[in-house]
C-alpha cells in the first residue's frame, strides 16, 4: 500500500512514531517498512530515528495489516492449561507468536486458530489471535491466549499490573556468585533496546525521541557451571528484550545472544539463545488459577548436558 503525505502541523519526536500515528497503523507495520527500506524522505531513504518535522512530505510502501491468523489444521500444538475461557500453550523456538504481515502463516497463533477459532475474535488486534503476549522468536515455552475479548482484557490487566508469576531459565554467560535484581530503565532503538542506567543517559535518549520505560528483572542462581550459569529469572515488568537486556548489562549475556552478548555469548552446539519461559501463572478468568510449567526443550537440555564442570 503506496503512501504519499506530509506530516501534520504538531509532528514531533521520532519518524517512526509520526508516521505511525498519522497514517493510523500499529507501530509493527511501519517499523517493518523501515526496515524494508521502503520508507523515504525527498526521495532519500529514511530511518526511523530520524526527527519528525511538520509538514515533512513522506513516501512509503507500507504491507496491508495483517488480519486474522488463518486456520492450520496440520500446525503442530501443545496445550499445557486449557481452561473454558483460556489457555496455555507451549511455543517452540523459532516460531512466532502472530502474524506480522498479511497472509503470513507458520505462527502459533495460526495453529491455535484451527483448534481454538474463537481465540481469533478476543484480542483487540485480530492478527494477535487471542494472544496476550509475546515471546522472542527464538524464545520458547508459555504463552496465554484467551478464548473471549473480556478474558483477554482480564489476563492483560494483569501482565500490565506486574500481578502474574512468569519465569524464564536462562543460562547466562560467566559464573554469578548469587542472585540479584536489575531495574535499569530500557529504551527500544529499533530491533533491539538499550539501557539507561542514569539521568544522563535517560536525558540522551529522550533527547533523540526514545522513551525509556521501566524495566524490573530479579534473578536466582539455579546451578553453577565452569563457566556459566543456569538462572531462574522473574519478570516484573514485559519490555521487550528485557531479560536479554538487562543480563548483557550485568556482565552476564544470555548464552548465544549475538545480538546482545556477540562473542562472550557464543557457545559450542546452541544454534539459538538458552531463554526459556518455563513457568506463567495468574488468576484465571471467571476464577480459579491459570498455571503452566513448559519442560526445557530437548535441545536446551542436551547442551545443558555437555557444559564442564564444575557443577554446584
Amino acid at each position: 500500500m503506496k503512501r504519499q503525505l506530509q506530516l501534520p502541523p504538531d509532528a514531533s519526536g521520532r519518524l517512526d512514531r509520526a508516521l505511525a500515528g498519522a497514517l493510523g497503523l500499529g507501530r509493527a507495520a511501519v517499523k517493518r517498512a523501515f526496515s524494508l527500506g521502503e520508507v523515504r524522505v525527498r526521495g532519500r531513504r529514511a530511518r526511523a530515528s530520524d526527527p519528525a518535522e511538520p509538514g515533512l512530505p513522506v513516501d512509503i510502501d507500507v504491507e496491508e495489516p495483517a488480519g486474522p491468523p488463518a486456520p492450520e489444521p496440520s500446525a503442530p500444538l501443545r496445550v499445557l492449561v486449557e481452561s473454558p475461557r483460556a489457555l496455555v500453550v507451549d511455543k517452540p523456538a523459532g516460531v512466532a507468536v502472530y502474524p506480522l504481515a498479511s497472509r503470513e502463516g507458520g505462527t502459533l497463533a495460526n495453529a491455535v486458530a484451527a483448534r481454538y477459532p474463537e481465540c481469533a475474535a478476543a484480542s483487540p488486534a485480530s492478527r494477535e489471535g487471542g494472544a496476550v503476549h509475546r515471546l522472542d522468536l527464538e524464545t520458547s515455552g508459555c504463552v496465554a491466549f484467551a478464548r473471549d475479548r473480556e478474558a483477554w482484557e482480564f489476563l492483560h490487566a494483569q501482565l500490565r499490573g506486574r500481578e502474574a508469576d512468569q519465569r524464564y531459565l536462562a543460562r547466562a554467560a560467566g559464573r554469578l556468585a548469587a542472585g540479584g535484581a536489575c531495574s535499569v530503565p530500557l529504551a527500544q532503538r529499533g530491533g533491539r533496546v538499550v539501557p539507561a542506567p542514569d539521568d544522563l543517559a535517560l536525558d540522551r535518549l529522550t533527547g533523540k525521541g526514545f522513551r525509556p520505560r521501566p524495566a524490573e528483572t530479579h534473578y536466582e542462581v539455579v546451578r553453577r557451571f565452569r563457566d556459566h550459569t543456569l538462572l531462574d529469572v522473574r519478570l516484573v515488568t514485559g519490555v521487550m528484550h528485557q531479560i536479554r537486556a538487562h543480563l548483557a548489562y550485568l556482565g552476564h549475556p544470555v548464552a548465544g545472544d549475538a545480538l546482545y552478548g556477540g562473542a562472550a555469548a557464543t557457545l559450542p552446539g546452541l544454534s539459538r539463545h538458552f531463554l526459556h519461559a518455563a513457568r506463567l501463572a495468574m488468576e484465571g478468568p471467571g476464577g480459579g488459577r491459570l498455571e503452566a510449567e513448559s519442560p526445557l526443550p530437548a535441545e536446551l537440555q542436551r547442551v545443558l548436558g555437555g557444559l564442564p564442570g564444575p557443577l554446584e
